[in-house]
């Protein structure tokens, strides 16, 4: 096995985690024939690194009436290796516009990183094959630069977890010919016959012709998807610094900014900053529309474009991607000079110009959203309500609730970030902030 050619390639692919430090794998083990060999491999690497802290995890989705046989031959074959070996169950509700393949597949990266150990890198068994028919699929459906550069080596989860695919430049006929040589059992889902499925009609009907009339297809389709890749992360350079000179420390997009781009160059910068607050890409109806309505209306124009995760707004020519949330709780007894807010905020008093100290028969609190309460500013002529000062220092109306006033008793001496009370000004005194 150490001289096989799929054993030297998943060597090579690991060799730099190794030389970095990085020794735990977890192996996502279906049961199919590419994760068992991968599997098997490991323990293979393991005889070579004795240091390889290597498990296995088998994802039971329930949509098989097979799916308990299979995860019982999966913990049986890490038995037999001394892998240490754990299931993941899990339920999958159907929902209406998304495919039950789709979730499934969200559900099994999350049960994968939340049962494999914190520190180790998943295993992925994907293969030459499995990129080939993902391209052909993101091909059928009109993608894109991104979506046609198919699936990258390398995954990073929603927490930051890596998952690697340290098989993706192998053909499954050369996993399929490992496993009979070294006489390696493995399962089939029977579901993969089932030609209803789009991937299972691409590997049945059309790869293999392609493949037998064109030489080398597989390899060839593998370096057009390398070489969109390597585009694409050229694009995304460019892309982070048009976004980088548009993008304020609220994460608002300026309009003036982005004014003298080309259409396409807009397009680009709203789709990497939205894609700061959600996975679920706007379709191109709708990116015309936020083009149309956020950067092209009057100025003083009230925009709000609902999308699947939140509204874009528009406020003094800014546009704000507003995620719906719990309202802030109040802290109505501050006896600490360090608060954790509700939103996960942390505010810290310093000493200096702000505010005079509280009395002794003063009670501190932190409060949000009291719009009618009154606060003569520093520098401010006179004392109106909050919701006055606001729209005097062009807050938009959606960030006014969370931001912490500080009292006290029922008197407003500060708001964080924007005033301080003229009445309780001190040079020495005290200044509620943000702590980063």
């Amino acid at each position: 096995m150490h001289t096989s050619q799929i054993y030297l390639q998943v060597q090579k692919a690991l060799n730099h985690y190794i030389e970095n430090g990085q020794f735990t794998f977890t192996v996502a083990l279906s049961g199919g024939v590419d994760s068992v060999v991968l599997l098997q491999i490991m323990h293979g690497l393991k005889e070579q690194w004795p240091q390889l802290n290597l498990s296995a995890i088998y994802v039971n989705h329930g949509l098989s009436d097979n799916a308990h046989h299979w995860q019982q031959f999966c913990q049986a074959r890490c038995e037999q290796l001394s892998i240490y070996f754990k299931a993941a169950h899990v339920i999958i509700r159907q929902q209406s516009r998304t495919s039950i393949e789709a979730q499934a597949r969200e559900a099994r990266y999350q049960a994968l990183d939340e049962y494999s150990p914190s520190d180790s890198v998943i295993l992925l068994g994907q293969h030459l094959n499995d990129q080939v028919e993902t391209f052909l699929l993101r091909l059928k459906r009109g993608s894109g630069l991104k979506g046609l550069g198919a699936m990258q080596k390398t995954r990073i989860l929603k927490s930051g977890r890596e998952c690697y695919r340290p098989l993706l430049a192998v053909k499954r006929s050369e996993i399929e010919a490992f496993a009979q040589q070294f006489n390696i059992s493995h399962i089939t889902d029977e579901s993969n016959a089932n030609e209803h499925f789009d991937r299972n009609f691409l590997r049945q009907q059309i790869v293999p012709k392609l493949a037998e009339r064109f030489t080398g297809f597989e390899q060839c389709t593998a370096r057009s998807i390398e070489l969109l890749q390597q585009q694409q992360a050229l694009l995304d350079e460019y892309t982070q610094q048009d976004l980088a000179q548009c993008i304020n420390q609220h994460q608002a997009l300026n309009i003036q900014n982005m004014a003298h781009y080309s259409a396409i160059r807009i397009a680009n910068v709203l789709r990497a900053w939205l894609a700061l607050f959600s996975h679920t890409m706007p379709s191109q109806k709708q990116l015309t529309q936020i083009m149309s309505q956020a950067l092209h209306a009057q100025a003083d124009a009230q925009i709000k474009i609902e999308l699947s995760d939140g509204q874009i707004r528009r406020h003094q020519g800014l546009l704000y991607f507003v995620q719906p949330k719990p309202l802030a709780v109040n802290i109505e007894q501050v006896i600490s000079n360090e608060l954790v807010l509700s939103d996960g905020k942390k505010l810290s008093c310093q000493q200096g110009v702000g505010i005079r100290a509280p009395k002794t028969d003063e009670q501190v609190s932190v409060r949000f959203n009291c719009n009618s309460a009154r606060i003569k500013p520093l520098k401010k002529p006179g004392s109106n309500t909050l919701k006055h000062w606001f729209k005097d220092a062009k807050v938009a109306p959606w960030l006014r609730a969370d931001i912490p006033l500080i009292f006290y008793n029922d008197e407003l001496v500060q708001v964080v970030g924007y005033f301080v009370s003229d009445n309780h000004k001190d040079e020495h005194g005290v200044i509620w902030e943000y702590k980063l």
